[in-house]
């Protein structure tokens, strides 16, 4: 199976990432984001693109892909809706219709987040954004899955880029057993969230917009 994984450095990506490089079924890997994994391996190419809205350049190394894993995002806090929509809807869109044209009917997997609005017509202004965006790729001849995870729990040495999030990690990290015991749908964790990805590529699913208690039986195989 060959494999993009569109923001590998992320949290989501790296967790991924991790999977395909210890699945043997995975025979190559390439990466597209602003700045390097940094990891070495003999499967996996990377390719540094500073602007992630214009793939004509790398249009050629896009072709003959059996899945894409687009795990780019950015908080919405700070933002307004037609900045935070150039990112997450032009961006995501760029690169899902360029793949659709190049690589017809692949497996596309987009990382949403809980609580998106399918109507797109909700009060809360990312999850209108994300809904629009999740709603543009079931519509694009795809192959295509939405995976809205809640709470994430970083495991195997996997950390956040945001400053903010690692604090908020750090300082829940003790109370995530009991977390996971008491909201077992609402918290997934890297592991779980990369193994499922990749399944999910392998053999489908039964529904195309996955919550987080589907990402867990999707993990579990």
């Amino acid at each position: 199976m060959r494999v993009l994984i569109f923001g590998a450095t992320g949290m989501v990506g790296q967790s991924v990432l991790r999977e395909c490089l210890r699945d043997s079924g995975v025979g190559q890997i390439i990466t597209v984001g602003r700045n390097a994994t940094g990891v070495e391996d003999a499967k996996l190419t990377e390719i540094v693109l500073p602007d992630m809205g214009d793939y004509g350049v790398i249009e050629p190394q896009l072709k003959g892909f059996d899945v894409c894993f687009f795990c780019l995002g950015i908080s919405s806090a700070g933002m307004t809706e037609a900045d935070y929509t150039r990112v997450t809807y032009g961006l995501t869109l760029a690169a899902a219709e360029t793949l659709a044209r190049l690589n017809h009917g692949m497996t596309f997997i987009y990382v949403s987040g809980a609580g998106t609005d399918s109507t797109e017509a909700g009060r809360i202004m990312w999850a209108r954004v994300k809904g629009r965006t999740e709603n543009a790729l079931l519509r694009l001849p795809l192959n295509a899955y939405m995976f809205r995870p809640g709470a994430i729990e970083p495991m195997d040495g996997i950390r956040s880029r945001t400053p903010s999030y690692r604090v908020i990690y750090a300082l829940t990290k003790p109370l995530l057993p009991l977390l996971r015991w008491a909201l077992p749908n609402q918290i997934v964790s890297t592991r779980e969230l990369g193994r499922a990805m990749l399944r999910v590529a392998r053999r489908g699913y039964g529904l195309r917009i996955l919550e987080t208690r589907d990402i867990r039986a999707a993990a579990e195989g």
